[in-house]
């Protein structure tokens, strides 16, 4: 949100900075980001002078060229080249000078000295589009002849410039979102120091001026409506606005619309009421209805848009059809034109729900809606109805031609909330005692009522505009605020508790793993939470049915909880690719929710459930390209050693896994580990049609680890030592012909059931499979490292170990040794 220090200054007499201002706001929870200098035209016009064009005469080399002398007000004149056609001997014009930067939306360029043909040319004599005064651009700008040579663009024009705070609104504070709400927490501040309040605009000038255009209202939907007020305006003349109020608009980043949006604009950012206007003549039939419309009911907005209406949807209507989204767009023909002359005003107190879930149905987010649906002050209704009134009647003339029509629908959304807050708490929850005076005084400041004052404590009355303090919590944390958090003396008294610590340190064993990761030339990312719960439509791996789907999704692109990593790793390679980035090694730690069931469970909090996984992603090549490497492809052998080097660093040796081959509708190959019956991990290759979703065209391998799992898993390991064998190593390789469905680890369990004790480690070294071997046969060349602890190996106990690995394979798999 954007508030002016100048706009603001009208309500606050303060000679406060704009820094000091923004310091105090942040110490009050009202976070300001940024400040920022901001000018009524973009520059404020520096270095531009109003100059005299001394003489005029044609290019010798050019024939819609003029070469001028022009009177800046400095020691001398200024020869310049100028190629409008009614550059003049005598014109009063504006100049801009050697070394002026000049706008044009976001471009800009510098005036230098030049040559044009020959002819020297030192600056430029500008048109009304160049300088950003108007849109113009047949010639230059030609001004009165009592305009003085020498004078600063910026005086002549009066441009103005102001400083701008951007305060980033938290949703409970929506008492802020206005100049005066602002003002009335700096003057709840500065007045513990010194007597200052807040300057609310009066309306006392307000008057009926006659009854010629009366427009009753009916609420025929009062839960989505307590309050509604209005009134008509007659004979108003629809222009641009003033030249202060486009100042002030354009000084918080809104554009000038017309004189009457304008002064709706202008309250709603002074206020926080959002009010709309609406074209008399569009209210058919001489009636305002607030009611619901049928499920499917069409209507066009503002922004020329066809949205079909829910019968949720709050609508202010004729006797006829819809003219507005209740307090959160405007109808497209009901709005104010060129043409009108009178305007049914109206201001109104809607309920926030309805606002909140109509606006993210539709997908708008309005200035309106952002009040309406945080609360709104129910009180403020008339007034800002009023002050409206004011200030169109100076604007765009008229009268004031009906009585204000003010419905309270419920009665109950006027009155202030009971808090009792006692003085043992206050001290309690602070920290320290604040005097009693010093907290009746902050109360009084931010306009709490004090009902009745005892030993005990306070009896208060909160305004309703102040949504979020219905709790005595509340109100001390109000107290606290006002009162500084900086003042609140620190306890010296050093306090500690003994923490039990977590085995195994989760927080530990993800930074060592992401470390791992890190060194192997993986890069971390954090995907949204949220994702396209279209995505599992289709797949059988992850049923839509178990996605837990949001009641009020931002969009129809974050209306799901994930229930697999796999989707926002693969947007992230799809948005790398398109900037072509190929050589991808991605990994993320997130958690992933299912719906699991409606089940006869006391809570249903119980039908969900959330584990952390591990998603890892691979594709392109190996190595970027360079001189010294061969180009190389990835493969899924990458992806496998990475993951079993993650389980090996946390003591799963991928031998005691249960590992069995998968193929579904995420993978069309892939491997599946198992330990101790409970699925710890996935790994594979990608199936094409996942890839053909984010438009993916090479090939991505794809691994998950079940986080929750393994932590319980590795819960009750213990780190064992064991000394380094001190007698020599002797590797026997031997070579089987296999059937081609025989797989590695098959042959690594038999040799482990054979020999248990001085067998260490199998691996596989060549595979060949072609000519000169059978059909449906294959070839693998598979070394073995044998070790004693006790002693040194002798031919005799070698031999008779890899006797018996043969006959184990001869006789269990039909291995053939070559």
């Amino acid at each position: 949100m954007n508030i002016s220090y100048s706009w603001l200054k009208e309500y606050l007499n303060t000679e406060l900075s704009p820094a000091e201002i923004a310091a105090i706001l942040t110490q009050l929870g009202l976070e300001t980001g940024s400040i920022e200098e901001v000018e009524t035209i973009k520059g404020g016009l520096k270095g531009l002078v109003v100059g005299e064009v001394i003489t005029c005469r044609k290019h010798p080399n050019s024939d819609h060229l003029s070469v001028t002398t022009v009177n800046v007000g400095g020691e001398e004149n200024l020869p310049i080249v100028c190629g409008a056609p009614n550059v003049a001997a005598g014109q009063r014009v504006i100049v801009a000078t050697v070394g002026t930067v000049l706008y044009k939306g976001e471009e800009q360029f510098t005036i230098q000295k030049s040559k044009i043909r020959n002819e020297v040319s030192m600056g430029m004599i500008c048109a009304e589009d160049e300088i950003g005064i108007g849109n113009d651009h047949n010639g230059i700008m030609v001004l009165n002849q009592d305009a003085q040579p020498g004078t600063p663009a910026s005086d002549f024009f009066n441009i103005q410039s102001d400083f701008v705070l951007e305060v980033d609104l938290t949703p409970n504070r929506i008492d802020s979102a206005s100049h005066i709400g602002v003002a009335r927490d700096l003057a709840a501040f500065l007045s513990q120091n010194n007597p200052v309040k807040y300057i609310r605009p009066s309306i006392d000038q307000f008057k009926i001026d006659n009854q010629n255009l009366t427009i009753p209202v009916t609420i025929a939907d009062p839960e989505a409506c307590p309050r509604y007020s209005g009134l008509t305006i007659s004979d108003v003349t629809v222009k641009a606005s003033p030249e202060w109020l486009q100042n002030r608009l354009k000084a918080i980043g809104q554009s000038p619309i017309n004189n009457i949006v304008d002064v709706t604009n202008y309250i709603l950012h002074e206020t926080g009421q959002p009010l709309h206007a609406f074209d008399a003549a569009a209210v058919k039939g001489g009636k305002v209805i607030v009611r619901t419309l049928p499920e499917g009911t069409k209507f066009i907005t503002l922004d020329g848009v066809e949205r079909v209406l829910s019968d949720k949807d709050l609508m202010i209507c004729n006797s006829e059809e819809a003219m507005c989204i209740g307090g959160v767009f405007g109808g497209l023909d009901s709005g104010v034109k060129e043409s009108t002359t009178r305007i049914f005003l109206e201001s109104a107190f809607f309920n926030p729900v309805y606002i909140r879930k109509t606006a993210r149905r539709h997908g708008l987010n309005t200035d309106a809606s952002f009040r309406f649906e945080r609360g709104v002050d129910p009180n403020c209704t008339i007034y800002a109805l009023k002050r409206a009134a004011l200030l169109i009647k100076e604007v765009a003339g008229g009268t004031i031609s009906s009585d204000i029509v003010d419905i309270v629908a419920d009665p109950s959304i006027l009155e202030y909330f009971p808090v009792v807050v006692s003085w043992s708490n206050i001290n309690r929850l602070v920290g320290q005692v604040i005097p009693r005076e010093t907290v009746m005084h902050i109360l009084r400041s931010l306009e709490i009522v004090i009902n009745d004052e005892s030993e005990e404590g306070l009896s208060l009355a909160v305004p309703p505009y102040r949504v979020d303090v219905k709790r005595e919590v509340d109100i001390i944390e109000e107290i606290l605020r006002i009162y500084g958090y900086n003042n609140v003396e620190p306890n010296r008294a050093i306090k500690a508790t003994i923490q039990h610590a977590p085995h195994p340190d989760k927080m530990k064993l993800q930074n060592l793993i992401s470390e791992i990761f890190t060194a192997r030339g993986f890069n971390e990312i954090m995907s949204n939470s949220l994702t396209k719960s279209t995505y599992y439509h289709q797949l059988v791996s992850f049923s839509p049915e178990n996605t837990v789907q949001l009641f009020n999704p931002l969009s129809s692109d974050l209306n799901g909880m994930r229930q697999t990593l796999l989707f926002g790793g693969l947007e992230a390679i799809s948005r790398n690719t398109n900037f072509r980035n190929f050589n991808l090694r991605l990994y993320e730690f997130g958690n992933v929710y299912h719906f699991d069931g409606v089940k006869t469970v006391p809570h249903p909090v119980k039908n969900y459930s959330e584990e952390e996984h591990i998603g890892i992603w691979i594709t392109g090549n190996k190595e970027t390209e360079n001189w010294k490497v061969k180009e190389e492809s990835t493969s899924f052998f990458t992806l496998k050693a990475n993951v079993e080097n993650i389980l090996s660093r946390l003591g799963i040796d991928a031998d005691s896994c249960a590992i069995e081959t998968i193929s579904n509708d995420l993978f069309s190959e892939g491997l599946e580990y198992r330990l101790n019956n409970v699925v710890i991990g996935q790994i594979g290759y990608l199936s094409n049609n996942i890839l053909k979703t984010f438009s993916i065209t090479a090939e991505v391998f794809y691994g998950d680890l079940n986080w929750t799992a393994i932590l319980k898993r590795i819960k009750n390991q213990k780190v064992a030592y064991s000394p380094l064998l001190k007698y020599p190593e002797v590797r026997r390789d031997l070579a089987l012909l296999i059937d081609k469905e025989v797989q590695f680890s098959t042959i690594k369990t038999l040799a482990f059931k054979a020999e248990r004790q001085i067998l260490r480690s199998v691996n596989i070294f060549d595979v060949y499979q072609g000519a000169n071997l059978p059909d449906g046969k294959k070839s693998y060349a598979v070394s073995f490292i044998l070790q004693d602890k006790e002693k040194t190996l002798n031919d005799k106990q070698i031999e008779k170990t890899m006797s018996r690995l043969i006959n184990v394979y001869e006789r269990e798999i039909g291995a053939q040794i070559r």
